[in-house]
C-alpha cells in the first residue's frame, strides 16, 4: 500500500517562489514564517542562507502537522560581501552601481521539514550572475519601478532585471527563489518522487 503524501506547505510569503512550485505542478499551502532574521549572524553566505532557511521552516512548523514544509532565503555575495534586499531606493541604486559589469553569487538557502517521517534536510544552491555594464539612467529607472526593492540581489530576474543580466552560471530557478533541480534531489532523498505532488 502506497503511504500518504503530505501536504506542501511553502513557509514564504514570495510570489516569486509561489510561482516557481505551482509552474512546476506542485499544488501548495502557502504559511508566511514570522521569523526574526537579525537572530542569525553569520558571515558566510552558504551557511547564513541555510540557517535562514531552516528558520523560517522550523517558525512554521508548530503550526501544523503532517506537512512537508520548505523554507527558502536568498542572498547576493559580491566580492565576499553579503547583499539582502535594499533598504530603501538610494541604497538599491548604490547597489547597482557596484554591481554592474561584475560578477556575483546568490546564494539560496533550503530547508525541507518532513514532519510525518521526523526528518530535516538543509541545503544550498549558488548560481553565478554575469551583471550587465548599465547606465546610470538606467539604473534609476529600474529602481523607479520598484521592483528591485523586493529582492534579495536588488533585481527580479523573472522581470524587468532580467534585462540586465548577461548570463547564468548554474540553477537558473535558484535565481528567482528556489532551485527547482535541487528540490527534486531533496525530496528523492526523502524517499518521494516529484510525480507523486502532482497527482494531489
Amino acid at each position: 500500500m502506497a503511504r500518504p503524501i503530505p501536504r506542501f506547505v511553502l513557509a514564504s510569503a514570495s510570489p516569486a517562489r509561489k510561482k516557481l512550485l505551482q509552474g512546476a505542478g506542485i499544488p501548495i499551502f502557502v504559511q508566511p514564517s514570522d521569523f526574526d532574521e537579525s537572530q542569525i549572524q553569520e558571515s558566510q553566505p552558504d551557511r547564513l542562507v541555510q540557517l535562514l532557511a531552516q528558520g523560517k521552516a522550523e517558525t512554521v512548523a508548530p503550526l501544523l502537522s503532517n506537512s512537508l514544509i520548505l523554507g527558502c532565503d536568498s542572498v547576493l555575495a559580491l566580492d565576499g560581501e553579503i547583499y539582502g534586499k535594499p533598504k530603501d531606493p538610494a541604497e538599491a541604486i548604490d547597489r547597482w552601481k557596484q554591481m554592474r559589469g561584475r560578477v556575483g553569487q546568490l546564494y539560496t538557502g533550503h530547508c525541507l521539514i518532513d514532519q510525518p517521517q521526523q526528518k530535516t534536510l538543509v541545503r544550498c544552491q549558488v548560481t553565478e550572475i554575469h551583471f550587465a555594464k548599465v547606465s546610470d539612467r538606467e539604473i534609476e529607472a529600474y529602481v523607479a519601478t520598484g521592483e528591485p526593492l523586493n529582492c534579495a540581489g536588488c533585481f527580479a530576474l523573472e522581470g524587468r532585471g532580467g534585462l540586465f543580466v548577461e548570463r547564468l552560471e548554474g540553477c537558473h530557478s535558484n535565481v528567482i527563489g528556489l532551485s527547482l533541480p535541487l528540490l527534486r534531489e531533496m525530496l528523492s532523498q526523502l524517499q518521494y518522487e516529484v510525480s507523486d505532488f502532482w497527482l494531489r
